[in-house]
């Protein structure tokens, strides 16, 4: 009887540790699958380590996924792109606004600018500064 019950745990600890080795390899957390709360906290982290110069829009769209709010501009034979992603919470309306968000500017690809969402709708003149 003692040998049955030690096989059914052994037997119960494999099945457990196949299964969590399976959800680890096959599981694919994206931000898109994340709750508001967990994803807001990832784009404040994730943003956070980002450096200009360093980061492309391609890397953008893979690890933060689409952004909330996007805008897209050509000026001058450059193509200036703003993804807003959303870091805090202001209002339960169930929209996300640019106040909600942290924006990055991406200059042909390319990462220039990093700000609040609230600060740049008066900022379209940085597509000037950029130039």
């Amino acid at each position: 009887m003692n040998k049955k019950v030690i096989t059914h745990i052994l037997l119960a600890l494999a099945a457990y540790g196949i299964f969590v080795l399976l959800v680890i390899s096959f599981y694919d957390d994206s931000p898109e699958k994340m709750q508001w709360e967990d994803r807001e906290a990832y784009n404040r982290q994730f943003i956070a380590k980002l450096q200009l110069e360093q980061f492309t829009f391609e890397q953008a769209i893979e690890a933060l996924g689409s952004p909330d709010i996007t805008e897209a501009r050509k000026f001058s034979e450059n193509n200036f792109q703003v993804m807003f992603y959303r870091t805090q919470h202001v209002k339960s309306d169930g929209i996300t606004t640019q106040d909600e968000c942290t924006f990055l500017l991406f200059v042909n690809g390319v990462l220039k600018e990093i700000g609040l969402g609230d600060n740049y709708p008066a900022n379209w003149g940085i597509v000037q500064h950029h130039q």
